[in-house]
């Protein structure tokens, strides 16, 4: 015998055996598929904005080495850019200075230290070539690719990208501009 009102009795479905249930779950499925992707999303935009920024350091890095450049004309008259030997000189820092080669070296030196600091395995080089979209390097400036046949400066800045566990070793990058100081 039913002890329950009738209006009560009236309201209450007839079975419902998990079908609520079963909802519940189908929607918590869907809802960790559509964050799951979202998540895949949000990693691809961080890699890419992750891309962007060491593009861009480089390209600032490249200009970096054409303003050093330009303020050191007499250095540039006299070569001393291409197939340059990079030294950290101090007096380069103080109002006496040192010459032109010297300060040449010097600049070369302080942008190959920013440019180690700034790009993960980052290398760069200065020098006259004709071809400026050849060389690969990611280990010296041995394969650099610098033909010395030319008038203008190159600037060429490799670095290491991508890393990831699928591509342990990264993607070899690299931005070149040309430079006529």
């Amino acid at each position: 015998m039913n002890m329950l009102p009738t209006f009560v009795q009236k309201s209450l479905p007839a079975r419902s055996d998990g079908v609520t249930l079963i909802e519940v779950l189908v929607a918590i499925l869907i809802l960790s598929f559509g964050l799951l992707g979202s998540a895949g999303l949000q990693m691809a935009g961080l890699r890419a904005a992750l891309a962007a920024n060491q593009r861009t350091t480089a390209t600032l890095l490249a200009y970096d080495a054409a303003d050093r450049m330009r303020a050191n004309k007499v250095g540039v008259a006299a070569n001393n850019y291409h197939n340059y030997t990079a030294t950290q000189n101090i007096n380069c820092l103080q109002a006496a200075g040192c010459t032109a080669q010297q300060m040449a070296q010097h600049d070369m030196w302080e942008w190959a230290q920013a440019i180690a600091a700034q790009l993960p395995s980052g290398i760069g080089i200065v020098c006259k070539d004709q071809s400026p979209n050849d060389g690969t390097s990611n280990v010296s400036l041995v394969a650099a690719g610098c033909d010395g046949l030319s008038d203008q400066h190159v600037v060429k800045i490799w670095w290491i990208e991508d890393r990831s566990e699928t591509n342990p070793t990264g993607t070899l990058k690299r931005f070149t501009t040309s430079v006529r100081p």
